[in-house]
């Protein structure tokens, strides 16, 4: 079992915060951090990031800057920031908090942080750090998911449509429903899990690491995560309209059940290029999308985030899908 940090009482915030996330409120999050601090007797430092190429820079100095201080890293943004800033954190011994301003903030609901500004600074201020699961891929950190294929390729729509229509969960559905409508060409992969080789052909392979996802869409493997897995989902090669049928069932959390989806969940998978010549692919991490080169090597990270969140939410989910189990000790 992790040991958690020892966290000082007062201890300083260092705060990242991405003027490009969240909802046209870009100036809010520094004076809401000082005012907060302030009346709880705290010491802050914010640290902002005007460029997205900047955030892995900023995230380190902020790292620095807390191991100096014997502080909290904390990173203020969308799901795409907080994976950045976790990079640097990951291993780091400093305890990591975050405050949600993106646009669907998985990480942050899964782990019990309110999306609302004052109720998540409030958590900041008053809770202590917990372990929290991280993927890896490649070495790479996922907190919510890793994809390649579709998913990838969606969300390079998405970013396009978010810079011309803004930042909205709507816009994000435009987006996907364009590229669907559009069309894909199927991966061919090698993949390898559990001592298991197999081929497959298909649009997108997804790997998750975020329960309340999983749960959202209707597939059964938020269980593996929080018990400490991954969960891996793959289509069955598909046309256009029957892709946009399955968009509607994760809609209304019945995705588990189309026979088109493989689920399952797993500690370690690895991915290769089944025809001849492909070295690198694209790779979405939480929103990111980069080039890495194959094979892929999924898995959760040998040490986990000490996260500030409230205590809870993953033995309420166990709760809510079997009111019979007992909690932990």
């Amino acid at each position: 079992m992790p040991i958690d940090p020892p966290v000082r009482d007062g201890a300083p915030l260092v705060v990242v915060f991405n003027r490009a996330s969240g909802h046209g409120d870009r100036d809010e999050v520094g004076p809401a951090v000082q005012r907060a601090c302030t009346a709880a007797g705290r010491r802050c430092e914010l640290l902002p990031v005007d460029r997205p190429d900047r955030l892995a820079e900023v995230a380190r100095e902020a790292v620095r800057r807390a191991r100096a201080l014997d502080g909290i890293v904390v990173a203020a943004g969308g799901d795409g920031t907080i994976n950045g800033v976790a990079q640097a954190v990951l291993g780091s011994g400093r305890p990591f908090g975050v405050l949600p301003r993106g646009t669907f903030n998985y990480f942050a609901r899964t782990h019990g942080v309110p999306e609302e500004l004052d109720g998540a600074l409030d958590v900041l201020l008053t809770q202590r750090p917990v372990p929290a699961q991280v993927g890896l891929v490649n070495g790479r950190v996922f907190l919510v998911n890793a994809s390649l294929g579709l998913y990838p390729k969606l969300l390079e729509e998405r970013e396009t449509w978010k810079k011309q229509f803004g930042r909205s969960r709507l816009v994000a559905l435009g987006a996907g429903l364009k590229t669907l409508l559009r069309g894909h060409r199927s991966l061919r992969l090698a993949v390898e899990m559990d001592g298991r080789a197999w081929k497959v052909r298909t649009p997108t392979l997804f790997v998750g690491n975020n329960a309340l996802q999983m749960e959202q869409v209707g597939l059964p493997q938020a269980q593996a995560i929080d018990e400490g897995g991954l969960a891996g989902v793959v289509l069955k090669p598909v046309g256009r309209w029957r892709l946009l049928s399955l968009l509607a069932r994760g809609a209304f959390g019945r995705l588990g059940e189309a026979d088109e989806v493989q689920h399952f969940g797993f500690r370690g998978l690895t991915v290769t290029a089944a025809r001849f010549g492909s070295r690198r692919i694209k790779v979405a991490t939480d929103g990111e999308v980069t080039h890495m080169a194959l094979p892929l090597r999924f898995e959760p990270a040998p040490q986990p985030l000490f996260l500030i969140r409230p205590p809870g939410p993953a033995e309420e989910r166990r709760r809510a899908r079997d009111p019979g189990a007992s909690t932990p000790a």
